[in-house]
Formats: C-alpha cells, sequence, structure tokens
C-alpha cells in the first residue's frame, strides 16, 4: 500500500507541475517575452512585436497577459509610446522584482528607415499600470536585458538607429538611474542573445556591419561567444572570450540561464544561420530558415556541452524558464511563417 501511495503521489505532482500555455490571441514576431510569479501567481506576458503579415503596417504595441492555470490570455493597455510609434519589434523585456520591465525596440517609418524607440516603461501585472522609466542614456534595439540580484538590468549591444554600440548599459531599479557598465569588448552587433547565472553572464552571436571602402555597408554574420563575469560592483565586468560552439553565428536566438542536472547552464535555442531583415528574408536575398540546434554552456566547466536538437524556431527574443520548463513563444517557423504557438523545448544532453 505504501508503494501504491508514493507512485500515486508521484503521478498527481507530475500532473499537477505539468503547463499548458495557450495559443496566443494572434501570431506575432519578435515580441517581447517574460514570465514573474506574485504572491503564488505566475504571470506571462507578451508585448509588442510584428504580425503574420510582416510588413511595416504589421508592427504593434499590443500586450497579452496570461495567468498560469487559467483560461486563456487578458488583453492589457497597449505599451505607451512617447514618440507616438504605431508598433515596436525587438524591444527587450525582463522581469525584476515582481514587474515586467519594457526596453526600446525598433519600427519602421513610412520611408522605409527604421527607428529606436527612446521610451521605456516597467508594468505591474497586477494592476496592468505602466510607470515611464528614465530613457535608456543610449537608445537600443535587438539588445540582450539581463537582471542581476533582483536590482539591476544589463542592456547589451544592439542597434541605436544608425548603427551597432558596444554599451552595456546599466539601470538601477532602486535608484532608477542608468550608468554604463564595463562596454562589451566583442564587435558590436545586434540580434545576439544571452542568459545570466549568479554574477556570470554570456553573450553570443549577432550581426555585425562591415564598411568596405567606396561599397555600402555589409551586415556580416558575428560567430563569437563572450563570458562576463561581475565584480564586486555592479558597473564593472571582467569579460573574456569563449571558445564558439560551431562556428556558425545565429541571429536572434533565445537564451537563459538555468540549472540542469543539478549544474548552472547556459541554454540557447532556435535562430537562424541567415541573418535577415524583419521580414525574414535575409540581408542578401534567401530566405532565412529557423535552427534546432541547442547550445548548452557550462558556466563551472566553461565549456560545452552536447545536446539533442529541439523544435527549430527563429525571430525570438526569450527562453521563459515554468516549472523547470524552457519556452519560446511566437516566433516564426518554417517558412518564414509567423506562430502564435508556445514551444516547448525538451533539453538533452548528448554524450560527447
Amino acid at each position: 500500500m505504501l508503494l501504491k501511495s508514493l507512485s500515486y503521489l508521484s503521478l498527481l505532482t507530475a500532473a499537477a507541475s505539468s503547463i499548458a500555455i495557450p495559443d496566443l490571441p494572434e501570431p506575432v514576431s519578435n515580441n517581447s517575452v517574460a514570465s514573474t510569479t506574485v504572491r503564488g501567481k505566475t504571470y506571462i506576458v507578451s508585448a509588442m512585436g510584428i504580425g503574420p503579415g510582416k510588413q511595416s503596417v504589421d508592427f504593434h504595441n499590443k500586450v497579452w497577459m496570461h495567468t498560469l492555470g487559467e483560461f486563456g490570455w487578458s488583453e492589457l493597455p497597449a505599451v505607451p509610446s512617447q514618440q507616438r510609434l504605431s508598433g515596436r519589434a525587438a524591444a527587450s523585456a525582463v522581469a525584476l522584482n515582481n514587474n515586467f520591465f519594457l526596453f526600446g525596440g525598433f519600427t519602421i517609418n513610412n520611408d522605409g528607415n527604421k527607428q529606436t524607440a527612446t521610451d521605456s516603461y516597467r508594468l505591474d501585472p497586477v494592476t496592468r499600470r505602466y510607470t515611464r522609466l528614465n530613457d535608456i542614456p543610449v537608445p537600443v534595439d535587438d539588445a540582450v536585458a539581463l537582471p542581476y540580484q533582483n536590482r539591476y538590468i544589463y542592456l547589451a549591444s544592439g542597434w541605436s538607429d544608425h548603427g551597432n554600440v558596444n554599451l552595456v548599459q546599466l539601470f538601477d531599479n532602486f535608484t532608477q538611474r542608468w550608468s554604463q557598465a564595463t562596454p562589451f569588448p566583442g564587435k558590436p552587433v545586434f540580434g545576439l542573445a544571452g542568459g545570466i547565472v549568479g554574477n556570470t553572464l554570456l553573450l553570443c552571436d549577432g550581426v555585425a556591419i562591415e564598411y568596405p571602402n567606396e561599397k555600402p555597408r555589409n551586415f556580416v554574420s558575428e560567430p563569437a561567444c563572450w563570458q562576463g563575469t561581475i565584480g564586486s560592483k555592479a558597473n564593472e565586468i571582467n569579460w573574456q572570450q569563449v571558445p564558439h560552439p560551431s562556428g556558425k553565428a545565429r541571429f536572434r536566438m533565445a537564451a537563459t540561464g538555468t540549472m540542469l542536472d543539478g549544474e548552472q547552464v547556459i541554454v540557447f535555442v532556435g535562430g537562424s544561420k541567415t541573418p535577415y531583415n524583419f521580414s525574414g528574408i535575409g540581408f542578401d536575398g534567401q530566405a532565412a530558415n529557423p535552427s534546432s540546434e541547442v547550445w548548452i554552456y557550462s558556466v563551472a566547466r566553461q565549456q560545452w556541452q552536447t545536446a539533442a536538437d529541439s523544435e527549430p524556431v527563429m525571430d525570438v527574443r526569450s527562453l521563459l524558464e515554468l516549472n523547470g520548463e524552457l519556452y519560446t513563444l511566437g516566433g516564426m517557423i518554417s517558412g518564414q511563417q509567423v506562430t502564435n504557438k508556445p514551444i516547448k523545448h525538451q533539453i538533452q544532453l548528448l554524450p560527447d
């Protein structure tokens, strides 16, 4: 009887831990995604992005929120815009201190030029209200946002109106002030991905810009990974380059720091080996395809581990961890099709 009881309890526990994230109300790509738990309730938010038409008119400021264990998604008030932008994509979202923080992003103006958003906001998932934050000193889109010590947020590299920046901009939620951390030492890139565990962060790949003599600039994949160790002061980061896992860069992956088999790791999924415009068509005119590769970096051993492939997806910004499971939400699947599906990424280590 005891064995039966334990088995039954295990089944109940497994059932309770399973997650059912409903489909988003609409397909959306390059959306900003984050989750946080407040007083026992877990909230998931998808903010802004671009709809299935993949044209400039499909950029939007819509926000949907789902409470885990409840039915469907609620539509929240749209993200405000001091510049009166009708929408933005490639904004950065991060959860910190029971709130969501939304930074930057870009839109496409009527003249076809890209414009980086200057304003950022804190969103309270309980009151569903926005609070405007102090503007980012150098506005960025397609950057990486990483939380630290439930107080700080790092915004690393990214694009700012006319080109990439090597800045690591640091927001202090206690003082509501921005400062500059040790700059990113690699080539400035946009569309990079990264994660953080403890005081160690890892940033990989993205797209750099080359300026050939008397020729138009080129957008070039940058296969490079940089590990940063945060010092006694949050502004101090000791950077070192680590070997790349494949030698082939991926663009707009999703990543997060997590525990895997009792070990602190940073996991990268999805993205595309072809750098592309917001339409999913490469800067070289070739269609971009999503990657199924999974990269896992062991922080303690400072080495890459071999992992099985997962479901391919690209144009994603965040890898959500919910009850020990990893998900992307939205993005593009094969054929540059914008999806409204949550994708559960089974992380499986393989023998080296």
